[in-house]
């Protein structure tokens, strides 16, 4: 079919961009006005009516929630804002994207000064002696980086961006545009011509590879799991996920990065598997004879060093599922390797599964969780494993739960529940400490109804406490949940207490101050009643803190998968072994 170039009538480089977003169906914009960005944000004033944009105290939040809309919608998350700190404070929410195949677009600029510079103009990238190189610096943590210096190669570009975030596996797609471009007008004879985005920003359709290998494979493997990763989320393929289970009768095992894309109380849920993982998750992983692996790299961090008790091609079959062909016999050889979208490929294989549900009881009795002490009055506060436990109780079903990277994330997989699909969320790419308050408030933006809940360290919650203004100034009630055990928990019971060790902070005095509900609890009761008084808060609108006293008596050393395997009552044969 023809198409006619947009904008025979020239107009404002800054509103063909946003007319790109509109195109690509952003519906949100988070930053921080700098540099010649303000151009950007003044056309968007002018599109509220389908955009909202966000203003964020610091650019790291902004990264971080579009990093999060980006992972829940498969929609690009929009970060806008200056190019020396998008790059530098920014860089939370795009390494964790690049890692986590999020779909996210930066938008941002060279603070350039043309005229001048060959001469070290104040804050440019373009790269000459004197500058920074913007394009090297976005390019190293980026899928692809666009530049444009005027206006019709702006839009183009912009397009572009869009078009390589989303292709293929997903990732961060860096825009940088000089003043000149920003500052033109958009269209009429110029070159290069402009045409309408939806051909540049539709993903192409993937062929589906012939699944008759993997299929005779998993109608002849007689204890047959699905590993689900990150990748399920990626491909929105949840519910092809859960009717594979339910079609096939085969148990459920997901990544780290997997958590949530499965319900946890669904019989057919183990829980979590690696090095952190639930022992009946583990057993399991370890005791299948084909391991059906969507969306999942299956790292190291997963695999407890890969270690062959969990997974080994020596005695399990390997049937794989990724977008990316690279990710296909990655790490271990594949049988058989499909190459293409999860929630087509998944439903293809429940739509030819021909014979009965496989009744499987590979995780044996193993339990659930590695049991761990209750504390008492000389604790010095609860356990985590506690302090999850009274969330789950006082919260309800439909409770929404980020998390930050540290001794907080190990507990939380280990100890959560997830009930239902997609409500839990943690950054498992990169792992960066500073996640789960942004993360939660880009949450609560999708699930406006749901309580959602950040759960974080006293660490990690000083990183981004900054994100509680953003709460407030943007009407997101989101409920923080800090473990306050004076001290980056993870590091201390790692090495001891040098550098470690945080002075005595009040976090619910701080929260008051900036406008939230703030409480403390010491023990369960107290801890019941904060999150009652919480939620109350959430209903009228209030963010809310709660300060949880936490000890320091139990380590999440206990959940390694050493700890992990000594719980299982029936180790796999040596035999199997070698």
């Amino acid at each position: 079919m023809p198409f006619e170039p947009l904008y025979p009538t020239p107009v404002p480089t800054a509103d063909a961009i946003v007319d790109v977003l509109v195109a690509a169906g952003v519906h949100y914009v988070f930053g921080l006005s700098g540099g010649h960005t303000g151009r950007i944000f003044g056309a968007l004033e002018k599109r509220q009516d389908a955009i909202r944009t966000v203003l964020v105290r610091e650019e790291s939040l902004g990264a971080v929630m579009a990093e999060t809309i980006g992972r829940m919608t498969g929609i690009p998350g929009v970060v806008l804002g200056q190019g020396p700190w998008i790059l530098g404070n920014g860089l939370l929410g795009t390494i964790e994207a690049h890692l986590s195949s999020s779909p996210l677009l930066l938008l941002t600029d060279f603070s350039d000064t043309p005229a001048f510079s060959l001469h070290a103009p104040y804050q440019s990238g373009t790269g000459e002696y004197g500058n920074w190189d913007a394009r090297q610096a976005f390019g190293a943590i980026t899928k692809e980086v666009f530049t444009a210096d005027a206006p019709n190669a702006a839009v183009v570009a912009t397009q572009l961006a869009v078009k390589h975030a989303l292709a293929g596996q997903p990732g961060p797609v860096a825009m940088i545009y000089g003043i000149r471009a920003l500052d033109g007008l958009a269209g009429g004879d110029a070159l290069p011509k402009i045409y309408p985005a939806a051909p540049f920003v539709a993903a192409p359709a993937l062929g589906r590879p012939d699944i008759g290998a993997a299929l005779a494979l998993l109608r002849g493997a007689e204890r047959p799991l699905i590993l689900a990763g990150n990748g399920v989320r990626i491909a929105g393929a949840q519910a092809a996920l859960a009717r594979l289970a339910a079609v096939t009768g085969m148990p459920v095992v997901t990544s780290p990065s997997g958590k949530g894309v499965f319900d946890e109380t669904d019989a057919a849920s183990l829980g979590v598997y690696g090095a952190y993982g639930n022992p009946s998750a583990n057993r399991a992983v370890g005791s299948a004879d084909l391991i059906l692996a969507v969306g999942t790299k299956m790292s190291a961090s997963d695999t407890a060093n890969a270690d062959p008790a969990l997974i080994d091609p020596r005695r399990q079959t390997l049937v794989q599922i990724d977008i990316e062909p690279r990710n296909l016999s990655w790490t271990f050889p594949a049988t058989a390797a499909l190459p293409g979208d999860a929630a087509d490929l998944l439903g293809a294989i429940a739509d030819a599964w021909d014979r009965a549900p496989v009744r499987s009881t590979i995780a044996g009795n193993v339990p659930r969780t590695v049991p761990l002490p209750a504390s008492d009055a000389t604790s010095g506060g609860l356990h985590p494993h506690e302090i999850i436990a009274g969330m789950q109780e006082s919260l309800p079903d439909e409770a929404i739960y980020t998390c930050d990277a540290g001794e907080n994330r190990i507990f939380m997989l280990h100890y959560l529940r997830s009930r239902g699909v997609e409500r839990f969320i943690q950054a498992a790419g990169a792992g960066p400490m500073g996640y789960a308050i942004p993360s939660a408030l880009a949450r609560k933006l999708l699930a406006p109804d749901a309580p959602v809940v950040a759960f974080c360290g006293d660490g990690g919650f000083a990183m981004t406490m900054n994100g509680l203004i953003t709460a407030v100034e943007a009407d997101l009630p989101i409920i923080v949940v800090v473990m306050n055990n004076d001290a980056l928990g993870w590091s201390q019971h790692s090495r001891g207490p040098f550098a470690t060790q945080f002075a005595r902070m009040d976090y619910a005095a701080i929260a008051a101050g900036m406008g939230c509900f703030g409480a403390s609890a010491h023990d369960k009761n107290e801890l019941a009643e904060a999150i009652a008084g919480a939620l109350e808060a959430t209903c009228s609108g209030r963010p809310a803190v709660i300060d949880v006293r936490t000890s320091m008596d139990v380590s999440f050393a206990e959940l390694s998968f050493a700890k992990s395997r000594a719980l299982w009552d029936a180790p796999l044969p040596a035999q199997e072994l070698t």
